[in-house]
């Protein structure tokens, strides 16, 4: 897969390129339906296949106040994209110049020019250009005159209603796994550095990893859930808390959540290592218990319906 990141990187495709294009922030399965389409058209002309995304999420330039809690990060999204059957990926700079481009210069310079487009696949509301003011309607007429065709496909639906970013983005913050993994095709997961903690898991027999992630990622809500951690190539099921240990005096109110994932049948340091924790099901509110007992009691069955969930 060929990967370029900035416009002077783009290289025109010599039979053309069938172009997918958008934020993809998560690759969840709506997104997956546009890819293989694009796929699918540029196999039948023999043309390539081509992504093209961005660096950041646009309302990182656009309204910095109202960035969005991320489903992925950048290097996540791109990990994901290369699971595909694409052929390219062309990574563009959201910055103000290019969020200041009329949609005939974005089709002039980046479809035609930077790619030679000779079909582009996008969703039904997708809109690009100065203040989104160009729409498919436009993007249509545009390509009937620079020599691509359009087309448009309607939002995947799944579990009920269209799948969104943002409604997988409402999905985590109430702690719904199981729709998020719906909607995104495969568990919702967070990548973070192991960094070190107060070690009272291991005072209580159940060793956690702390992991520092990325702040600008969704997570889900204060509680206790089933998953699994991704060690280099091995997972392990996993207990993780997402939480601000009330028991030993933390404060919802005051304290930063942490995410601290218990790593089962794993023996070893991941200190300064990259763990991927990825969020089955929703067991339990986080609570404060009335004795350390009471807490190594209730973690010994969360342990229990962790492995259950997970095996099966």
């Amino acid at each position: 897969m060929r990967e370029s990141v900035g416009l002077a990187s783009l290289r025109p495709s010599e039979n053309g390129a069938a172009v997918t294009i958008g934020t993809f922030d998560g690759v969840h399965v709506g997104h997956r339906a546009l890819i293989a389409r694009t796929v699918e058209r540029a196999r039948a002309a023999g043309a390539s296949a081509v992504a093209v995304t961005w660096d950041r999420h646009p309302m990182e330039t656009l309204r910095p106040d109202r960035v969005p809690p991320l489903l992925s990060s950048r290097e996540r999204k791109m990990e994901l994209l290369r699971e595909t059957e694409l052929d390219a990926i062309a990574v563009l700079s959201f910055d103000r110049e290019l969020s200041s481009w009329a949609p005939e210069r974005f089709v002039a310079g980046i479809l035609v020019a930077g790619l030679n487009t000779s079909h582009v696949v996008v969703g039904e509301g997708w809109r690009f250009g100065h203040k989104a003011s160009g729409d498919t309607d436009l993007l249509t007429k545009l390509g009937e005159e620079s020599g691509f065709t359009v087309e448009p496909l309607p939002l995947a639906e799944a579990e009920g209603g269209p799948v969104s970013s943002t409604r997988i983005r409402q999905a985590v913050a109430a702690g719904d796994l199981q729709l998020v993994r719906s909607l995104l095709g495969r568990p919702f997961d967070i990548d973070g550095e192991v960094i070190p903690g107060d070690d009272r898991g291991t005072e209580l027999g159940y060793p956690t990893a702390n992991i520092d992630p990325d702040g600008s990622l969704a997570i889900p809500p204060l509680g206790i859930y089933a998953g699994r951690g991704k060690v280099g190539d091995d997972f392990y099921p996993a207990a993780i808390d997402v939480g601000v240990n009330p028991t030993f005096g933390g404060d919802p109110e005051r304290t930063p959540a942490r995410i601290e994932p218990y790593l089962l049948d794993f023996d070893g340091n991941l200190y300064g290592t990259m763990l991927r924790v990825e969020f089955w099901e929703r067991l339990r509110d986080e609570i404060r218990f009335a004795s350390v007992d009471d807490l190594i009691a209730q973690m010994a069955k969360d342990v229990e319906d962790t492995r259950r969930i997970v095996a099966g």
